[in-house]
């Protein structure tokens, strides 16, 4: 064979060589890289956070009982305290020596009510003598009416008996009366000692209002006073009302906000992981024990309904989250954070939040040429993923509807429409905005991070 031909047939292959690279690099091309990804069975479990602080659920502001000066604080912040136990005293001469003197009081009534009872017995002696001599007298008055009668005696002693015996009548009257007199000068007595007795709790009771006691064990979050300072009485919050406020660590709570497009799923009994920001690494166990009806302004914290502003704003709700089993490292204010378990489901199909997109069919019969009349109305996007299937020997991704249950922190339930071990399409995002159905795809191997968006 000449040297021509063979530089001619060499041109040849080289000349279709070029153009089947030439097909090959413009149909692939054509075809989107996509990161896959695959149905999987899981335990599936659905938190919803909220951030918030510690706090005890039973807290008093311990207020001054009575005007004057401090002369005592028995403990400062951080100390624990025993029911009953004394915490502060205020100077208490006014309502000390009050007492004493109403004691005093009580004392001398006493004695008075001792005398009265000495003269009720007197009274009724005298009574008894005066029945007896009157006893006599009636004798002594019968017998010479007898004898007057029969005319043994004169007029004159007979009127003489007849007086004696009158006086004795009237002596015992008069005895009586003194006795009854007794009785009831008895009584007033008893009655000073009871009315001056029920003075002295009064005065106790403003002596003991010196005193201010624990109302439970609690720990000593705030003292805002010190020894010598004088305080007030019956002034809510203000300064020099308050001696301390005292916390019951027993019960100690988790108060945080959640948002208010989770606050749905939150309900009474949830449990719950609580951790606090000084305490690394510790996880507190708690429920869910109360559920807020008010939403919150995020900014200022105050419920919608007193808020005189029209201004639209985030909103947050608030809950309260219980401890099982509470740590004495726990202090009234320290940050925290609880992860709220929502829902559980165990053994179901999952796939990655970052798989579900919302594909609009509309942008199907624009890929395939087909005229799109704007009279129509709008299509409405549809929730689904796109599957990994195999079309005339090529790879393509087929939009599938699905239906979707609880979420997860990265992965979401399937109810239906895919099986387990099934072939997603899980990214990129971008890819998954305008991807559409059939299209031609290759996998990309390429390692890079995955990162969700909301608006898949």
């Amino acid at each position: 064979m000449s040297k021509k031909k063979i530089l001619v047939i060499v041109g040849l292959v080289l000349l279709v060589a070029v153009i089947i690279g030439a097909t090959i690099y413009s149909s692939q091309s054509k075809v989107t890289k996509v990161l896959v990804g695959q149905v999987t069975r899981e335990d599936l479990v659905s938190t919803v956070s909220g951030t918030g602080q510690i706090k005890p659920k039973t807290y008093v502001n311990l207020g001054a009982t009575s005007f004057g000066r401090i002369t005592h604080l028995y403990v400062k912040e951080g100390d624990f305290v025993k029911k009953g136990q004394i915490v502060a005293e205020v100077e208490d001469q006014s309502p000390a020596s009050q007492v004493a003197a109403q004691k005093e009081t009580i004392s001398t009534n006493q004695s008075t009510v001792l005398a009265d009872m000495a003269n009720e017995k007197t009274a009724e002696a005298n009574v008894e003598e005066a029945k007896a001599d009157l006893e006599q007298k009636a004798f002594d008055y019968q017998r010479y009416q007898s004898l007057y009668k029969e005319q043994l005696v004169s007029k004159a002693d007979y009127d003489a008996k007849k007086s004696a015996y009158d006086v004795d009548v009237a002596t015992l009257a008069q005895r009586q009366a003194a006795v009854a007199q007794a009785h009831a000068q008895t009584e007033a007595a008893r009655r000073q000692v009871d009315q001056s007795i029920a003075t002295l709790r009064g005065s106790q009771y403003s002596l003991d209002l010196t005193v201010s006691r624990a109302p439970f064990d609690a720990l000593v979050t705030n003292v805002p006073v010190r020894e010598g300072e004088t305080v007030v009485v019956g002034i809510q919050n203000a300064e020099g009302s308050t001696l301390m406020t005292l916390a019951d660590m027993s019960v100690i709570t988790a108060e945080v906000k959640v948002d208010e497009t989770d606050i749905v799923n939150v309900a009474l009994g949830q449990s719950a992981d609580v951790s606090v920001d000084a305490l690394p690494g510790k996880i507190f166990k708690g429920h869910v024990t109360e559920v807020g009806d008010q939403a919150l302004l995020r900014t200022t914290g105050i419920a919608t309904s007193q808020s005189t502003t029209g201004t639209e704003e985030a909103k947050d709700f608030k809950v309260i989250v219980t401890l099982d089993d509470p740590s004495s490292e726990l202090r009234p204010g320290l940050s925290a954070t609880a992860k709220i378990t929502t829902a559980h489901k165990p053994n179901v199909l999952t796939i990655p939040i970052q798989a579900l997109t919302l594909h609009d069919p509309a942008l199907d019969s624009k890929k395939s040429g087909a005229a799109v009349n704007i009279s129509q109305p709008k299509t409405q996007p549809i929730q689904g993923v796109f599957t990994l299937q195999k079309i005339k020997g090529s790879l393509h991704a087929v939009f599938v509807p699905v239906q979707t249950g609880i979420t997860g922190t990265t992965e979401i339930e399937v109810l239906g429409g895919l099986n387990e071990k099934q072939q997603i399409v899980i990214g990129p995002y971008k890819v998954l905005r305008t991807l559409k159905n059939n299209w031609p795809v290759k996998i990309d191997k390429t390692p890079q991070t995955i990162t969700t968006d909301s608006g898949s």
